[in-house]
């Protein structure tokens, strides 16, 4: 079976956030079931283009409204990653350094999916699924469904999976003139509350939805920014797959980026000689409980609320905690976090900005991982921590309540209910009390990184999906 996965996101090319991680893994472990998956994604100004060998498979011109674009489609020639990857390359539209974030985003993704798509068109062959992520690609199952052009592509089954519910990509209908031509009268495919929606169109004309977890495909039922309706309406072809990480990847006997790599048998010895290291380098004391957050400083991640969850915790436990924040979004709550470690030096430290190496060091050091989300769709930041022996602290809401079981119900990690300061400020006392009992501490580290969170499971339940 031939699967073309079409995504803004793929790490290690360009990553924003699970999205990335999530295409940088469920086709290579789908071609170790012995099928043929691709990626398909735009040519941003990012090293991995740079450091690697392509080679060009497609030079062509790409129509978006009045415009006629020059599109160069490059491979890359190793297979480095463990799959084809294509990178669709318009000069001054996608050659960004950012992946999102421009004010012609609406032109710049249309325009990546229409030269997909004119590519595609020209194989003599067709795939046997089309498999869309997110709205940046949601486009693609109406045009294939409607488009003149592509109409020997119609009977193609389409997938979309939705990372993330809460952003559509939608836009004015005085764009319209930018897609391919269509039957008019198949306009209400586009429509959501009076706008083209992207992602709303793909509810509407993939073949099967599917979500990152069964709790999410629940909620986005009753809480979609405006789609509950129609998603309930779509619930038949809708299932919720739970992600997966790559093992290979996210491997803390093998991590290179680790001070020092453990498994369940040396995980103290392992996770001491990380934890020494960063409370090293953060001036943190190590022989206080480590309480960590990484992540997107924004709102669907609870990120508002840190600086006085912090505040709270480091004053009433009198300083006998350490804190360490590493991530990036919201201005205010940057300097509001940094703010921090002028009360409490030594208690407490952050590190604004992307680094991945040091997320995996911290994974790896941390004693537990906040995770205090409004929304989480699946979530891998928890399953990365319990592949690295670190104690997850998160709200029961989306992949998270289906991925982590309070201590207080027989499991392993602490739940909380709501996100506001009291319920996490709870939750961290909790674990404060959990840190006491050091033999516990022991038996949870070495059960819970054993837990197979890895893509195997997840990557059939998708080839079971398409061959439906």
């Amino acid at each position: 079976m031939e699967i073309i996965h079409f995504s803004a996101e793929c790490y290690p090319v360009a990553k924003v956030g699970g999205l990335g991680d999530v295409v940088g893994a469920l086709p290579k472990y789908q071609n170790k079931l012995g099928h043929v998956a691709k990626v398909v994604m735009p040519a941003y100004n990012t090293k991995f283009l740079f450091e690697n060998e392509f080679e060009v498979v497609y030079d062509g011109w790409v129509r978006l409204g009045y415009n006629n674009l020059p599109v160069r489609i490059f491979r890359e020639k190793t297979n480095k990653l463990g799959f084809d990857l294509f990178l669709v390359h318009i000069a001054g539209l996608l050659d960004r350094d950012k992946v999102y974030g421009y004010d012609d985003d609406t032109e710049r993704f249309i325009a990546y999916q229409i030269a997909s798509l004119d590519w595609i068109a020209q194989w003599e062959h067709k795939p046997d699924v089309i498999h869309c992520h997110d709205h940046h690609t949601g486009l693609i199952p109406f045009m294939v469904a409607n488009s003149h052009k592509y109409s020997h592509l119609s009977y193609v089954p389409t997938v979309l999976t939705i990372h993330n519910g809460q952003y559509q990509g939608q836009f004015g209908w005085d764009k319209l003139h930018y897609l391919p031509a269509y039957d008019l009268r198949n306009s209400s495919k586009l429509d959501w509350a009076s706008a083209i929606n992207p992602l709303a169109s793909a509810i509407k004309c993939a073949w099967r939805v599917t979500t990152v977890s069964q709790s999410y495909l629940d909620e986005i039922s009753h809480k979609a920014n405006g789609l509950e309706s129609l998603l309930a309406q779509e619930r038949g072809k809708s299932v919720g797959i739970l992600n997966g990480i790559d093992n290979e990847v996210w491997n803390p006997q093998k991590d290179a980026m680790l001070t020092k790599g453990f498994n369940n048998r040396t995980v103290e010895s392992g996770k001491k000689a990380n934890k020494d290291q960063l409370c090293e380098i953060f001036n943190l004391d190590k022989s206080k409980p480590l309480f960590t957050f990484i992540g997107r400083l924004v709102g669907e991640k609870g990120a508002d609320l840190l600086p006085d969850i912090f505040h709270n915790a480091l004053y009433q436990s009198d300083g006998e905690l350490n804190i360490l924040v590493l991530g990036s979004g919201d201005t205010h709550v940057e300097d509001r976090l940094n703010d921090i470690t002028n009360h409490y030096p030594g208690k407490y430290n952050a590190y604004i900005g992307y680094n991945e190496t040091l997320s995996h060091q911290i994974y790896a050091g941390a004693d537990f991982l906040l995770m205090p989300s409004r929304v989480e769709p699946c979530g891998l930041n928890q399953m990365y921590a319990l592949r690295y022996g670190t104690i997850p602290i998160v709200r029961r809401i989306g992949g998270l309540k289906d991925t982590v079981i309070d201590i207080g119900d027989g499991g392993f990690g602490i739940c909380h209910d709501q996100t506001s300061v009291w319920d996490v400020g709870d939750a961290i006392g909790r674990a404060y009390h959990l840190y006491q009992d050091q033999k516990r501490m022991k038996e949870i580290k070495k059960f819970i990184m054993g837990i197979d969170h890895s893509w195997d499971s997840a990557a059939q339940q998708y080839i079971n999906l398409y061959q439906m």
